[in-house]
């Protein structure tokens, strides 16, 4: 992880709206990434969470443009991202390692063919692999990386456990020499003891290789042991974000103090000292999002001024930026 603080890409304003077949040739806007801004330095990983639905995958394939944003801008070492060329030279240098390593392999291609497809799509930029010979040492070379046997590239997917077929998808994002991955949810569908194995793959691949991550997680120990600086999102907008022990240890949005109340602590007489904070109401839907700030229907803060305008965005302390109309009122 890198002390350095020149960004490697610069996330403004982005927005991802779906429209919504209503019935009756109506359409309806979901607002999935609702105007969110970020910096993501060299050599960081930026954790992202929240709940289930609150936009935090939009957010990682609209980076990358899997998805055409709707709005916003993405600048990738201080050139925007903005035409095809554009896009396909920024694919050669940020790649996504996806959350079911399930149905992210194609099941009638070997591990060596999936590992070298980025390679072979991508083959005007790296003509060196025209050549099979370099290409077979590169897939073998890869295959290390990630801890697979080269006798594994002739295998299928279906021949492998889930943590070995997360470790070849991995390997897939790495063929390119990325310097930006989304990690989206990588070690969610993986049993407890084979993530705590990737998540320290995933540390080791960044010394080695000097990677950026965005990390995209609801497992907030996780987050909290790979990530430099995280971000919280709700209902499609960033709440919070703020360094990891900050986010941790001195959380100031509402919503984020209850999601770190709700993380397991393995000393029983700590978490019996802890108080849990429940958020009453249900989670409103995108499509019918409430006005003013998005979370003041569940909030024990909110007063009439969240229900009328949206909060600003803003740096409260150093680095620590907070999306809450009583952030200082609720902190002092």
């Amino acid at each position: 992880m890198s002390e350095q603080t020149r960004p490697l890409i610069q996330v403004k304003n982005l927005k991802q709206y779906f429209d919504i077949n209503m019935g009756f040739g109506k359409a309806k806007p979901l607002k999935a990434v609702d105007d969110i801004s970020f910096d993501i330095m060299e050599g960081e990983t930026l954790g992202l969470v929240g709940e289930s639905g609150c936009g935090k995958t939009t957010a990682g394939r609209s980076l990358l443009h899997l998805y055409k944003p709707t709005g916003g801008e993405v600048i990738f070492e201080g050139r925007p991202i903005k035409t095809k060329k554009d896009i396909a030279d920024f694919r050669t240098k940020a790649t996504m390692v996806f959350q079911d390593p399930y149905s992210s392999l194609d099941p009638r291609m070997t591990v060596s063919d999936i590992i070298a497809e980025p390679l072979d799509v991508n083959i005007a930029y790296h003509p060196e692999y025209k050549d099979k010979e370099k290409r077979r040492r590169r897939v073998l070379q890869l295959m290390e990386y990630v801890g697979l046997n080269s006798e594994h590239a002739a295998r299928y997917a279906h021949e492998f456990s889930g943590g070995q077929r997360q470790r070849v998808g991995i390997a897939r994002a790495l063929a390119v020499n990325p310097d930006f991955i989304v990690c989206d949810e990588p070690v969610s569908a993986l049993d407890v003891s084979i993530q705590a194995q990737v998540i320290n793959m995933f540390d080791d691949l960044q010394d080695k290789l000097g990677l950026t991550y965005l990390f995209i997680a609801h497992d907030l120990l996780v987050v909290r042991h790979i990530s430099d600086r995280i971000a919280v999102m709700y209902l499609g907008r960033m709440v919070e974000l703020a360094k990891a022990s900050d986010i941790y240890d001195h959380p100031l949005h509402p919503y984020t103090k209850a999601l770190i109340s709700a993380v397991p602590v393995p000393d029983p007489k700590v978490a019996k000292a802890n108080k849990r904070i429940s958020l009453t109401g249900e989670i409103p839907s995108p499509l019918n999002a409430p006005p003013g700030c998005p979370f003041h229907t569940r909030c024990p803060y909110a007063k009439d001024s969240c229900k009328e305008s949206m909060p600003v965005f803003d740096e409260i302390e150093t680095g620590h930026y907070v999306a809450c109309h009583r952030v200082k009122e609720i902190n002092d």
